[in-house]
């Protein structure tokens, strides 16, 4: 910023600086090339895990019309539902710990998350009407379908976070909101309200961790400790495929529309919970924390997220998975590698770009602009035509 001393007889005084994350905070909209808007390095940890997350979510939805034909691809389902969200929410609460009422973070709330979740919720409604012919599927922005559930579900998180923020026991809290909300079956579809709900936790909990808490679940003992815990789980999951209904990982249901009495719901979530933690720090432990081939699609997830769905629906409802040597071990593997090659190319920069005007536009004309923005903006006007002919003096040639 420039003083008044610069300008001749005016007298302004200096504008405050833009505002920047709070220190130790990474930020999550830089580039992972160039560190971004703020010139702060990204931590390649973090975009490494939302990448294999991203992935693991993409390929689980793969899973679902084959599954059923084997008891070894039903347990994995389940190990992998129990922990790819939980990661995913996790790191979208840690870095929201900044989120406040500040104008420009409200715009990039709307920007980069109410306006993907209107384009994608009418863009997979209509999807489902032509492609799968139902012509009877409204538009509803209030009843999520399929993926944008995540994007209604962190509106709100984020508008909460403030709250969260502010009260003694946070965690507690929440885990208390999400037991009660396996108890009701009346808080109905609107907004998907049962999972904004049963996997708040998560979110709530990434709020209240810091860097070094990811550096603990990341060193080697706790990586060596991963393998036979992942092991023990896949032995349960295997165990509990007869025993136990996959709907508990989807968190969109309370206990009785999954015919349990009522005091389950609460135990479930507990379990689960503690479940989905354990699992979660296992796959923290291996995520790599250098640079790799893939750490530069870690900020394109989103748009892998979104789009992922119009393939594995796709595929559904013209019957591309229903060929018998799919649903034999080679089947998985081809799906689940087709799969991940398919989202891998939809976080690229190319498709991000593409998508840049529904997932992250600018819509300047909708958002009055901050004063203080407006300010400095006149002030570097005033002083480019200063500064041309100094430069014109010392012979400096602009590049």
């Amino acid at each position: 910023m420039f003083s008044a001393a610069s300008f001749p007889g005016q007298s302004r005084t200096p504008l405050p600086p833009a505002r920047s994350p709070a220190p130790g905070t990474p930020d999550p909209r830089g580039s992972a090339e160039t560190g971004g808007r703020s010139g702060k390095q990204r931590d390649a940890f973090f975009d490494n895990a939302k990448y294999v997350a991203i992935v693991l979510v993409a390929v689980a939805h793969a899973w679902e019309p084959l599954k059923d034909d084997s008891r070894v691809l039903q347990a994995l389902y389940m190990v992998v539902y129990a922990f790819h969200m939980p990661a995913f929410i996790i790191i979208s609460g840690f870095f929201s710990r900044t989120f406040d009422s500040r104008p420009d973070r409200l715009k990039r709330l709307v920007t980069g998350v109410v306006v993907p979740y209107v384009v994608f919720e009418t863009a997979y409604t209509l999807f489902k009407r032509y492609v799968d012919h139902s012509p009877d599927q409204e538009i509803s922005l209030l009843d999520p379908w399929f993926l944008t559930w995540f994007l209604c579900a962190l509106f709100i998180w984020r508008l909460t976070t403030p709250l969260w923020k502010l009260v003694r026991r946070p965690l507690p809290i929440a885990l208390g909101i999400s037991m009660l909300a396996s108890l009701s079956p009346d808080i109905g579809d609107d907004l998907d309200l049962q999972r904004v709900l049963q996997f708040l936790p998560f979110f709530v909990l990434g709020l209240g961790l810091r860097p070094e808490h990811f550096a603990l679940v990341r060193r080697r003992s706790v990586r060596i400790a991963s393998v036979p815990v992942a092991a023990a789980a896949l032995f349960v999951g295997w165990w509990a495929v007869p025993r136990m209904r996959a709907s508990w990982f989807y968190h969109r249901a309370s206990a009785q529309e999954l015919g349990a009495p009522w005091w389950v719901g609460p135990v479930m979530m507990l379990a689960m919970f503690g479940c989905s933690l354990v699992l979660t720090a296992c796959f923290f432990a291996w995520v790599p924390g250098r640079r790799t081939w893939f750490t530069a699609l870690g900020s394109g997830t989103l748009c892998g997220y979104l789009l992922h769905g119009f393939l594995v629906r796709g595929a559904e409802y013209r019957d591309w998975l229903d060929p018998a040597w799919l649903h034999r071990p080679l089947g998985w593997l081809v799906v689940s590698a087709l799969t991940a090659v398919a989202v891998t190319l939809m976080c690229t920069r190319p498709v991000r770009r593409v998508f840049r005007c529904v997932m992250e536009p600018e819509m300047k004309w909708a958002f009055k602009q901050d004063p203080g923005e407006q300010a400095r903006e006149r002030r570097q006007a005033e002083q480019q035509p200063e500064q041309q002919p100094e430069r014109e003096k010392t012979g400096t040639v602009s590049s």
